[in-house]
């Protein structure tokens, strides 16, 4: 029987080397995010905080597996996985963007700008106020001359991925905010029309669910977690791990949700609202 542990390969040489195989044999991302990417990572400081590119294919993948055409993301940084989100929904999909950082806010918009990514829209603020203004509000009209017509039609629907990639202490509450809206059966449909921000079937994804490791152990015997913890005050490090471990079991528990922690990147965990 083969063990349930991820591959654990002899050296970071073959690591590295099996990591570009896997990605050369997925599907690729297009140029203009690919040269995005490498921008900000010479140029712009704290790029370690971007997803990477190989993480952007699966994404994608994800997105376009349950047909996905609309993308809420909490905590939006330069911008890269927001024009990830973009590409994966087609033009005729919408991505929203959720961020509090007015400068990443408009270093963001001004890339979307550059390369032309039309479907995305950002909304600055803190995300526990912003997040809840976000659930559609299917009661409300549209005018048939309008000529936003379809792109406020699409505001009205749920969404069919949240994804947060914010602060970590944030996790919980983000997700609290997510299901506070009644399920599909309490309002006798099918999930697809009534108030609520998550469509029946619906992805939440969390980045950095495993943070470096840290959220298992972050002992001296976890090497990254224990040098990564030097960057952070003691009291926000220990607060990061305590809420992620919370999230992640509020995402395993929770009767609503289906979960899967991939051990991948920083750890990225995906639940399906099953209601």
């Amino acid at each position: 029987m083969k063990s349930g542990e991820p591959v654990l390969y002899p050296n970071k040489t073959i690591a590295g080397l099996v990591t570009e195989y896997a990605k050369e044999h997925s599907a690729s991302l297009p140029e203009y995010l690919l040269n995005y990417h490498d921008n900000v990572v010479v140029n712009q400081l704290g790029a370690h905080m971007m997803i990477s590119t190989f993480q952007g294919q699966a994404m994608v993948w994800i997105a376009r597996l349950i047909g996905a055409k609309k993308v809420l993301e909490i905590g939006v940084f330069h911008g890269f996985s927001c024009m990830v989100w973009a590409h994966a929904v087609g033009e005729d999909g919408l991505v929203t963007g959720l961020e509090s950082d007015l400068e990443y806010a408009a270093k963001a918009v001004n890339s979307f700008d550059l390369y032309s990514a039309n479907n995305i829209r950002i909304v600055t603020g803190d995300a526990l106020t912003t997040l809840s203004q976000q659930v559609p509000n299917p009661a409300s009209t549209l005018d048939e001359n309008d000529a936003d017509r379809k792109g406020r039609q699409q505001q009205q629907e749920p969404y069919d991925i949240v994804f947060i990639d914010a602060q970590k202490s944030g996790y919980p509450e983000y997700l609290r905010t997510i299901l506070e809206n009644p399920p599909a059966s309490a309002e006798g449909d099918d999930g697809s029309s009534n108030k609520r921000l998550l469509r029946k079937g619906g992805l939440i994804i969390g980045d950095n669910a495993l943070r470096w490791g840290g959220v298992v152990n972050d002992s001296q015997l976890n090497t990254i977690a224990h040098q990564q913890r030097q960057n952070f005050r003691q009291r926000d490090w220990e607060n990061e791990l305590v809420k992620l471990r919370e999230f992640n079991r509020e995402m395993k528990e929770n009767p609503r949700l289906e979960a899967w922690l991939c051990p991948l990147w920083d750890g990225l965990i995906m639940a399906r609202l099953k209601d």
